[in-house]
């Protein structure tokens, strides 16, 4: 890990706003181009479910309160349109806001996989507004969405991991960039230009993880995305700032990480794509990714098996010791808590079998058999998880019954992960449960499912986001 500011690393600002600038459509893989549809149409069914969650009703009350002139950008779920900074505020905290959203995998091993950042909630809701603001194409939305992806996930990766193990929510700091990525390559801005856009992201850059498990922690998705479009609008007008806010002895990376790896980012970006190498995972249940191997294992074992509830003496949850950090939540008393809660989410799929949207709620973690279950549940650091890698999720499941029988499993990644990919189609489900959830028209549904399938083809982003707009 280098942790100071040699020469290597003194252009790693420019650099990354050089790759912003220069990239077109045509250098998107064929492969990357359809894995990053398949997190853009997760990332609107999350738009549309987090719209109804009471963190939207709050923003769009909050929005009401500011005065403010009707602008181009769609708030998804509603029949705003606003100016895009507060569109890609509002549709972050939507995406984000049922901890559903997509997630960086790691590359080196001291990095802590999961923990890394939600790359599509700050990324795409800059994208769409200021493609939509400027009457964009669906190719150049989505090359801006790219960017903004690949932009956030390398920075993630090469800044030391204390960043986010003393109290940083990536998601929020990285995610800034996504924002200003892909702000900045809509608005057609040079690398001198990108590189201010940057410097003036990195100024903005903040977000506590002790806030996980309230409404805080989506507030950091779309804050993070509004960041980055207001510092490419400020630089478009002529707002400077230095062209070295990531590398310099005061920038983002020391100050925020104590230092960073530049070799992660130079030479790095888009070799290979992050959407390819390592890959980024869709989650098949509304909770912490750090949940999702055992959830995923369990399931397996309840089916394989016939495990039913009223049988379970007790479950052990082995892990390594970063897991913990992040599922804080042991007995939760609400459905923000109970998505950083590795007791209650296997509780409730031994109980209840499944683990949607409808069981991520606050009734639920008031049930007294879903809180007996959470005591019959240990969660613990285990040495065969711990040697496994930070990069990795690797749980242990030791599953005790009444009759006698130990009933044993292992997963490293969870259902939805590269390794276990879910398909267009899964996701295009998943799209439709969250549209159901949030009692839209189901027409209008298939109708964004079907444009995404095609998106670089759509002359203007405006068709879709129509769909997203009541």
């Amino acid at each position: 890990m280098n942790v100071n500011n040699k020469s290597s690393d003194a252009a790693t600002t420019r650099h990354v706003a050089q790759f912003i600038a220069d990239t077109r459509a045509s250098a998107l893989p064929a492969e990357v181009v359809a894995l990053g549809k398949k997190s853009i149409l997760d990332g609107l069914g999350l738009g549309l479910s987090g719209s109804i969650a009471k963190s939207g009703e709050i923003v769009v009350a909050y929005l009401d309160t500011l005065g403010l002139k009707p602008g181009a950008a769609t708030v998804i779920g509603t029949s705003l349109r606003v100016p895009a900074r507060f569109a890609a505020f509002a549709n972050g905290i939507a995406i984000h806001a049922d901890d559903y959203d997509d997630t960086q995998l790691a590359v080196a091993s001291d990095r802590v996989y999961g923990l890394l950042t939600h790359p599509t909630a700050p990324a795409l809701p800059a994208a769409l507004a200021v493609a939509e603001a400027r009457g964009a194409s669906g190719k150049a939305a989505m090359l801006a969405y790219h960017l903004g992806v690949e932009v956030e996930c390398k920075i993630a990766e090469a800044i030391d991991p204390r960043h986010y193990t003393t109290g940083f929510h990536t998601t929020a700091t990285c995610g800034a960039f996504a924002g200003a990525a892909a702000a900045a390559s809509l608005m057609g801005l040079d690398a001198e230009q990108t590189a201010r856009v940057l410097s003036l992201a990195a100024s903005q850059a903040a977000g506590l993880r002790e806030n996980f498990g309230t409404m805080t922690k989506p507030f950091h998705a779309g804050r993070a995305s509004e960041s980055g479009v207001v510092a490419a609008e400020m630089v478009q007008l002529g707002w400077t700032a230095t062209d070295k806010g990531l590398e310099a002895p005061r920038g983002f990376f020391k100050a925020a990480g104590g230092g960073f790896d530049p070799s992660a980012i130079t030479g790095k970006l888009g070799a290979p794509w992050t959407f390819a190498t390592p890959g980024i995972s869709i989650k098949p249940h509304p909770s912490g990714s750090l949940t999702h191997p055992g959830m995923t294992e369990m399931l397996r074992l309840i089916k394989a098996h016939g495990i039913k509830a009223a049988d379970v003496v007790r479950v052990r949850v082995g892990t390594n010791s970063n897991m913990p950090n992040t599922l804080i939540h042991n007995r939760p008393t609400d459905e923000l808590q109970a998505k950083f809660s590795m007791q209650f989410s296997m509780a409730i799929l031994l109980l209840a079998g499944r683990a949607g949207l409808g069981e991520y709620t606050d009734e639920m973690t008031h049930r007294a058999d879903v809180k007996a279950m959470i005591e019959r549940i240990d969660f613990v650091v285990d040495d065969e998880a711990e040697k496994a890698g930070y990069h990795k999720m690797t749980t242990l499941l030791d599953i005790d019954l009444k009759d006698g029988r130990r009933i044993c499993g292992r997963a490293d990644f969870g259902k939805g992960s590269p390794s276990d990919p879910l398909s267009y189609d899964d996701v295009a489900e998943k799209m439709r449960e969250c549209s159901d959830y949030a009692r839209w028209p189901r027409a209008k549904a298939e109708k964004v499912i079907a444009m995404v399938r095609d998106l670089e083809e759509l002359p203007s982003i405006e068709r879709l986001m129509a769909q997203l707009r009541s």
